[in-house]
This record gives structure tokens, C-alpha cells and sequence, in this order.
């Protein structure tokens, strides 16, 4: 009988970026956490913080005369570039961090705009016991509303400044397990809709769902 280690994902690259400005952030040692673990399952990682990113706050006339930013152009380069993204932000008054909503308006205002059917992961770390999680249920709804397919379950790491040790490791093993438990599951969902589009048709046969051109959600 065939094990677990008799199989390989099939290629799959994804961005890893943290949504913080700030050198020392605990959500940039998850994100590099989440990178890890990602690789150890045999993706591909790109990894960035919000720095390579930000944008001068976004202004019509700015795009009338100036066009896109740079950062917002990267932004879009790098998620067209992949298969699927994650984003560890930190939580900014029970929301997201401005730049990553001003970063993600400049970023869509590009034709197509790449945020549309891409997958994406969302992650946050926190001193409080929330771990950040408020802040990403608000990213939700502008991804969710361009059309990413966001994962349903999240991970935020609560107490994340004792809960990462010195090395950049988690310090509770269960933790460590829950995370890269839910990153793997995530890359699978990611790689099925890439190379097995005939399981998602099937898979939304099961659900009911009858193909309507209008609200089509199946290629």
C-alpha cells in the first residue's frame, strides 16, 4: 500500500509577504514561519514584506497623471507570478494596517486585476490574545469582494511575542503543528484547483451547484 511518502506535490510557487513596516515584527518572523513550512511540502516560496509594496496613499488624479506606483506594480507582478498568496498582517485597531488596504485599492485599479480567482491564506501574530484575528476578518471583505478565493480557516498567533523564540520558532509544539497543518492543507486546495480542475468541477457538482453563466464560479 502506497504511504504518504510515496507521493510529491505537483510545482506550485506562492507569495509569502508580511503586511509590516516595521524590521522587527512578530508577523514578519510568522511569515517566515509560514514560509518554512510551506517549503517543507514542496512549494516554491517568494517572499516579501509590505516595504517592497507601499504606495503613496491612492489619489485619482495621481493615476491620471502618474499612473500606478511602483509598489502597487509589484504587488501585481508578484501575485500574476504565482499560484497563490499569503499575507501576515498585523492588526491595526481591530482592522488591517493602512498600507496593506491602500496597496491592495492601487493594486487593483490594474486590468485584469490579479486578485480575481487567485487563492489566498490569511495569517496574523499579536502580544494579545486575539493574536490579531479582528484584523483579519476586516481583510477579508475587500480580497473577498475582488474575487479571491480566501481560505476559510486563519491562523493568528496569540501572546506571539513569548509564543516565538529567539531562533524564530514557536515555543509551543502544538502550535507549530496547528500551523503547519493549516498551511499544507491550504497548499493542497491550491494545487488541485491548478492541476486537477476536474476534481473542482466535481467538487461543485457535489455541492448542487448548477453552472450559470452570470455567477459562474467554475472554468
Amino acid at each position: 500500500m502506497a504511504s504518504e511518502d510515496d507521493f510529491t506535490r505537483e510545482p506550485l510557487k506562492v507569495l509569502v509577504f508580511s503586511a509590516s513596516m516595521r524590521e522587527q515584527s512578530l508577523n514578519t518572523r510568522l511569515a517566515r514561519l509560514a514560509a518554512a513550512a510551506l517549503e517543507a511540502t514542496g512549494v516554491e516560496v517568494d517572499f516579501a514584506t509590505m516595504e517592497q509594496f507601499d504606495c503613496p496613499s491612492y489619489d485619482g488624479d495621481i493615476e491620471d497623471t502618474q499612473g500606478i506606483p511602483e509598489g502597487a506594480a509589484e504587488l501585481h507582478r508578484r501575485i500574476n507570478g504565482t499560484d497563490g498568496f499569503v499575507i501576515v498582517s498585523p492588526e491595526y485597531n481591530a482592522s488591517m494596517p493602512g498600507a496593506l488596504k491602500n496597496a491592495i485599492d492601487w493594486t487593483s485599479r490594474h486590468r485584469p486585476q490579479p486578485f480575481h480567482e487567485h487563492h489566498c491564506l490569511l495569517l496574523s501574530a499579536s502580544p494579545s490574545m486575539s493574536g490579531g484575528n479582528r484584523g483579519l476578518w476586516a481583510l477579508r471583505m475587500p480580497l473577498e469582494h475582488l474575487g479571491t478565493r480566501v481560505y476559510p480557516d486563519m491562523f493568528s498567533l496569540a501572546q506571539a511575542h513569548s509564543a516565538i523564540d529567539a531562533d524564530g520558532k514557536l515555543t509551543v509544539p502544538v502550535l507549530q503543528e496547528r500551523l503547519e497543518q493549516t498551511v499544507a492543507a491550504w497548499a493542497d486546495l491550491v494545487e488541485a484547483s491548478k492541476h486537477y480542475p476536474c476534481a473542482k468541477a466535481r467538487w461543485v457538482e457535489f455541492l448542487g451547484e448548477e453552472p450559470v453563466p452570470v455567477i459562474d464560479r467554475v472554468e
